[in-house]
């Protein structure tokens, strides 16, 4: 009689993979997690422009490009930081497929920077129809992203290691031929 109790693997830990859909399930949770996190964080650093609220209406106080870039500039620091933690968080999930989880941080980014501008303007919204005021007075504006472009830090960071990454691992091979490169495999302790 034999006392194997079942197949016996060559390594002492058992090899858990994960599939495509749980990775894209994580990073779509954790962008928007991420997002709305970062939202608050963004209400709370980005200037704001001056605005003038009188009797007449409401006008900006003067030029002030700087309040307008450094919302802007805010947001895409924000975005640039959160691209190359959740991405590596996702890449070391399932680095044994990177074009799934190209696939998780591209999403992860689009649901996140998302998050991150709905949250960061319904917190910063001002109602300018509605205020009025005796005298002329100077109140903070809305919170606004103005150049549309910076929604893409986010998703371009990712795209960005998930490249580097991939590209590393195809010199691995080129340099080793005869050696097929292992993935990335999470064990668990005995």
């Amino acid at each position: 009689m034999s006392d194997v109790k079942g197949p016996v693997s060559a390594s002492p830990h058992p090899r858990r993979t994960r599939n495509a859909l749980s990775v894209t399930g994580a990073g779509v949770v954790v962008g928007l997690l991420t997002g709305i996190s970062l939202g608050v964080l963004w209400w709370a650093l980005a200037p704001r422009v001056s605005i003038v609220v009188s009797d007449q209406g409401f006008r900006a106080d003067d030029f002030q490009p700087q309040e307008y870039l450094a919302s802007d500039i805010a947001f895409g620091a924000l975005a640039l930081i959160a691209g190359v933690f959740v991405t590596t968080g996702l890449v070391y999930m399932r680095r044994e497929h990177l074009v799934a989880t190209l696939g998780a941080a591209l999403l992860a980014a689009v649901v996140g920077s998302l998050g991150m501008w709905f949250v960061g303007t319904q917190l910063g919204s001002v109602d300018l129809e509605q205020v009025s005021l005796p005298e002329p007075s100077v109140i903070e504006g809305p919170l606004e992203v103005h150049m549309p472009a910076i929604f893409l830090v986010w998703p371009l960071t990712a795209a960005v290691i998930i490249t580097v990454l991939a590209l590393s691992d195809f010199l691995a091979t080129v340099r080793n031929p005869g050696q097929q490169s292992e993935p990335v495999s999470h064990q668990e302790p005995e």
